[in-house]
């Protein structure tokens, strides 16, 4: 039987997106990315290890802030280059803007607008 981080079709950075979604209602939560060690932890630790492109390291998310996502169920799409988990967040922040989801702003009239409210500030989340 083939290794599942075998399967994967990596893009040239070694890396895939991820997609989370809360498990209970379906929202989308954010969009990372993962290589192959961030989806290995992932699956390992039971919760998102993610791979940041920025800081070029790990990302456990919720190290800094405590909202971690909880692993209930990882999923590949068609093409193998695409994952998404369902996810319990813990402490219902999955944004570093401290809301809900990385997805709060509507187009209207050809303008974003945030619609969704802010749950903690960020300053006191983040130190």
């Amino acid at each position: 039987m083939p290794n599942y981080l075998d399967q994967i079709a990596w893009n040239t950075d070694g890396l895939v997106p991820a997609i989370a979604q809360d498990a209970e209602t379906g929202r989308i939560l954010m969009v990372a990315w993962m290589n192959r060690e961030a989806l290995e932890l992932t699956v390992n630790e039971n919760r998102a290890v993610y791979w940041s492109r920025s800081r070029q390291k790990l990302w456990r998310k919720g190290e800094e802030s405590g909202n971690v996502q909880r692993l209930k169920e990882l999923r590949l799409d068609c093409d193998n280059d695409v994952i998404t988990m369902q996810v319990e967040q813990l402490g219902g922040i999955a944004c570093h803007t401290g809301r809900t989801s990385c997805f709060y702003s509507v187009l209207r009239n050809g303008r974003w607008h945030a619609v969704d409210e802010v749950i903690k500030d960020p300053k006191e989340i983040y130190q």
